[in-house]
């Protein structure tokens, strides 16, 4: 017998209702996860709160609970406006909580309702007259039933902001503001987000009123055992990346995967090269139907297909369970964007491989990723022909292996008896595996790729930063159908990242953030497209504003002849 104290904390020590109880238990829920243990017991009490926590930590039940042990014992439930809302950046999202809430409080009989985009809006009107508990909503859509008056907030005794930095990033401040001005002075305001940037603690002076700060990261591995998340990156000159990436997809051999690109361009393109690889690639960008993408999404979650190939907005709130690898084919443009990406892995303790492919010229960018991750990112060999034909073999003798052991091969042995009489068992085997392993698609005629050697020499590198790169200017990329693409005076150098263009186009322009196409950001200037009816007004708009602190030059891109 051990007398050893436990000192875990179960639910039922943070003070939980039975039917919540119940509705974890049979969900499998067995202790909570840290955010859980430090969020509920103030957020049951009524206060507010700051939290970042990384997606994957458990913050949904974290903020979904105490919801509903205020909405079920305070008293305090209407007859139909809601008691709650639940603000997320993107509809799957929406979708996601929505169904979590409800599971959570099915013996509460909570009334949950997702609002978004995409869905037919008569519904959602119907629902919300009937009466609901908890919305779970995108801000666009948010704003849209408060400007034709079929949501009332008056009410309202809880807020929840769930990653609102990537709300921020997508150009959603000014709707949030909207939203939040429409609410009860009285109300409880929590606030989660996976990065604190600048603008999120703004963001939270301005709302919460003495938050409760919390800050959990991923759980880290004990000491000895391997990290749940394994990072690397693949050094790789522009012209081998589309090989390369094939190459370690082939070695790696992920369930299924993610690989986020720059721009709807190079989706599409890698999305054919890895088809024509032989796998089952999927693309996602905001240049597809809302309808594509669910289609897109089912094949992906039923196995029919094996890769999203997708840019980072068109990927937002995505949660894909089978999910086992994430690819970054270009180097992120900011931490926090690499934050993100690698939050959809290693979760619930399953464990994921982060994969980034950098060019030469990007390598810094890796070093200033682990600095403020505070995470090693192994450096690795891009897999040599020698190497992918050593996986390819292993995984042949892994197919046979499982065979030996699973199938009924029966049927079989007559061949193997009428072939042993004229040669021996081995060359009879060995046949058998040489054709299994042709059958597989294990056959490579590509050449191997050059391996990056950093250079030494810093006077070298100042000289080709000042102007002595002589690679082959790069093609203008036509703007997509119904775009124009524009011109801004800068870039990287002033610490340009692709959400400060958008934040700044959706604040000053009034432009939503889904509208915004591809972005490519240069060392001294940006490339943005935006719709061709909208161009005139973004640069009019942005004539006098300042991006990171700075005035600077709009006009429509040179080559463009409109």
């Amino acid at each position: 017998m051990n007398d050893e104290p436990d000192d875990r904390t179960s639910f039922a020590d943070l003070g939980l209702r039975p039917e919540l109880l119940r509705a974890l238990t049979g969900l499998g829920y067995e202790e909570p996860t840290p955010i859980q243990r430090e969020a509920i017991p103030p957020l049951t009490e009524g206060r507010d709160l700051l939290g970042q926590a990384a997606t994957g930590t458990g913050k949904t039940a974290a903020f979904a609970l105490p919801v509903l042990e205020r909405l079920a014992g305070g008293g305090e439930r209407s007859s139909r406006a809601p008691f709650a809302l639940v603000l997320v950046p993107t509809r799957e999202l929406a979708v996601q909580v929505s169904e979590a809430v409800h599971r959570y409080g099915r013996e509460l009989g909570a009334r949950v309702l997702p609002i978004y985009g995409g869905q037919p809006i008569g519904r959602q009107l119907r629902v919300l007259e009937q009466g609901v508990d908890v919305v779970v909503a995108t801000p666009g859509r948010a704003v849209d039933h408060l400007s034709r008056g079929t949501l009332k907030l008056e009410n309202l005794k809880v807020v929840v902001l769930d990653e609102a930095d990537e709300m921020l990033d997508m150009g959603f401040a000014e709707d949030l503001d909207t939203i939040l001005n429409e609410t009860p002075e009285t109300r409880q305001t929590v606030l989660f987000s996976a990065t604190m940037p600048g603008r999120i603690d703004r963001l939270a002076r301005q709302h919460l009123k003495d938050p409760v700060r919390i800050a959990i990261g991923r759980e880290e591995a004990e000491p000895g055992e391997a990290p749940r998340v394994r990072q690397s990156a693949y050094v790789v000159p522009r012209a081998h990346k589309p090989a390369a990436l094939g190459r370690v997809l082939d070695v790696e051999a992920p369930t299924a995967a993610i690989v986020f690109c720059r721009t709807r361009d190079e989706v599409d393109q890698l999305t054919e090269t890895l088809n024509g690889r032989g796998y089952r690639a999927e693309s996602l960008h905001g240049g597809i139907s809302q309808e594509q993408r669910d289609r897109v999404m089912t094949r992906l979650r039923n196995g029919t297909a094996d890769l999203l190939v997708a840019t980072d907005v068109a990927a937002r709130g995505l949660d894909i369970e089978q999910l086992t690898h994430v690819v970054n084919y270009n180097v992120p443009s900011a931490p926090e964007s690499y934050v993100h990406r690698i939050g959809r892995i290693g979760r619930a303790g399953r464990e994921g491989v982060a994969i980034t492919l950098a060019e030469p010229r990007e390598h810094g960018m890796l070093k200033t990723i682990e600095r403020v991750t505070k995470q090693r990112i192994h450096m690795e060999k891009v897999p040599t022909i020698a190497d992918l034909r050593a996986r390819k073999l292993e995984l042949t003798r892994a197919a046979l292996h499982e065979s030996l052991l699973e199938d009924d091969l029966e049927h079989f042995r007559v061949v193997v008896e009428t072939l042993t009489d004229e040669f021996d068992v081995m060359e009879v085997a060995l046949a058998a595996v040489k054709l299994a392993h042709e059958a597989s698609g294990a056959a490579s005629d590509e050449e191997e790729i050059p391996e990056y050697v950093p250079r030494a020499g810093a006077g070298e590198r100042r000289g080709r930063e000042a102007g002595g790169d002589r690679r082959e200017p790069r093609k203008p990329r036509k703007p997509s159908a119904g775009m124009t693409r524009l011109f801004v005076g800068a870039g990287r150098s002033s610490g340009i990242r692709p959400q400060d263009l958008v934040g700044a186009i959706a604040g000053e322009a009034r432009l939503n953030g889904r509208e915004i196409g591809a972005i490519e950001i240069a060392d001294r200037f940006s490339l943005v497209e935006v719709p061709e009816a909208s161009a005139q007004q973004v640069i009019a708009s942005l004539r006098g504003a300042t991006i990171k602190g700075r005035k600077v030059t709009v006009r429509r891109e040179r080559d463009d002849p409109r």
